[in-house]
């Protein structure tokens, strides 16, 4: 028996089986987006798998980030983050959505929405209590239902719309539903969710006494169609938390400043858990994010409008390249299946586009358990949050697609799409 004999019933080991990190023989990999990435690096591949912008937001924020810093704000920030961004957020909730909330208790800032889902879920879900989220999931949703001993329930996005069936997400509440976890606007998939779903959730978490946490990031990022927080429908709001970020409407996702918001019994309970978590980060970015709420509407309409453009420009490539491209409501990312290309095992495309063509993207698959993973196994995701010339040459690449597959195919046998691999290398 080794020293490390014990580690297989080890809580970080539920973690990684949560978020798909753990094969069928028990090996720990990396993950996807590490994989995507050393390929990427490897080949001088555009990387379109991982979801971060290539360019930074605006300059006035980011230079009242460097005088907040050179003013010496370098030191710990109030545990649940600095009166100014607090009273933003809550304002900003109010402006948007016409939300009452309180900046005293009922908001709390974290290190990214990452640190406020895992807040969240480790605050109110015991061992045995079930989760419902919507499949695709973000990786995080898994590991943190795991490491929280709960049971994940999913229910299904299928294409071409990638919305629930209302029939089957009442079937995945029962008894021991402790918490619905959603990402709306939704990441992988890029739908939004209307009126009539957001309402079934309501009457659903409402019906088995849970508690909804909304994961919001992508808010301002909608095309053509608004977002509805879901604290704004009727009967909502007392058992909501409501989750967002400076990373994706600001482009500054290495400053780690999220937040969560809500009626302040629901907010002290998760906020309880963060202080054990990371206490307190990004002093010096802090007020910086907080007049980034504030910037006006046009502004914001501005960041939508040229991601549509960055969206549309991918869109018209991908579907040159023989791509069904399913053009997103919101987001930063587009969903295309590869069936049409002969591959009914995204996974293996994946692998082979950053050598062949110099692109990189990601398997959706990578997001769901067994049963998911087989349903969308032809599909793939790219992320359009990249420059415009970035993008246009992904675009030229992914024209020579067909050329390319047609020439490894005659170099080393036909390229088998198999079957369902793994989630990692």
């Amino acid at each position: 028996m080794t020293a490390l004999s014990w580690l297989p019933t080890a809580p970080w080991l539920s973690a990684a089986r949560g978020a798909n990190l753990v094969s069928a023989d028990g090996t720990l990999g990396t993950t996807i987006f590490e994989e995507m990435t050393s390929l990427a690096v490897r080949h001088d591949a555009i990387n379109l798998g991982q979801g971060f912008p290539d360019q930074d937001g605006p300059d006035v924020i980011r230079e009242l980030a460097r005088e907040a810093i050179s003013r010496g704000e370098n030191q710990y920030a109030p545990g649940k983050g600095i009166t100014p961004l607090r009273e933003a957020i809550a304002e900003h909730q109010g402006r948007f959505y016409g939300l009452a909330v309180d900046p005293a208790d009922g908001v709390v800032v974290t290190t990214g929405a990452t640190e406020a889902i895992a807040a969240a879920v480790l605050a109110f879900v015991e061992p045995g209590d079930e989760v419902v989220t919507f499949e695709p999931f973000y990786d995080s949703y898994g590991a943190m239902i795991a490491l929280a001993g709960g049971v994940h329930r999913t229910v299904p996005l299928l294409a071409p719309d990638f919305q629930p069936d209302l029939d089957r997400l009442e079937e995945a509440f029962g008894p021991r539903t402790r918490m619905v976890l959603l990402n709306n606007p939704h990441n992988p998939c890029g739908s939004v969710f209307g009126e009539e779903v957001l309402d079934r959730i309501v009457e659903l978490a409402a019906r088995h006494n849970a508690v909804i946490v909304s994961d919001e990031v992508y808010e301002h990022l909608t095309f053509d169609v608004p977002h509805v927080p879901i604290a704004t429908r009727p009967g909502a709001f007392e058992r909501t938390l409501t989750i967002s970020s400076a990373g994706k409407t600001f482009s500054f996702t290495g400053w780690k400043v999220g937040w969560l918001s809500g009626p302040a019994e629901l907010v002290t309970a998760a906020r309880t858990v963060k202080q054990f978590l990371s206490y307190s980060s990004g002093t010096p970015f802090q007020g910086a994010v907080a007049a980034a709420l504030r910037l006006n509407d046009g502004q914001y309409h501005g960041f939508a409008a040229e991601l549509q453009r960055k969206r549309d420009l991918l869109s018209e490539g991908l579907n040159a390249a023989g791509f069904t491209v399913y053009r997103p409501q919101g987001t930063y990312f587009v969903t295309v299946d590869a069936a049409p290309l002969g591959f009914d095992d995204a996974l293996i495309l994946a692998r082979e586009l950053p050598e062949r063509i110099g692109v990189a993207a990601i398997p959706l698959s990578v997001f769901c358990h067994e049963a998911g993973a087989r349903s969308t196994a032809s599909l793939l995701r790219f992320a359009f949050c990249k420059q415009e010339t970035v993008l246009q040459e992904a675009a030229t690449r992914l024209g020579q697609l067909s050329e390319a597959l047609n020439s490894g195919a005659q170099n080393s046998g036909t390229l088998s799409s198999g079957t369902q691999g793994p989630c990692h290398s």
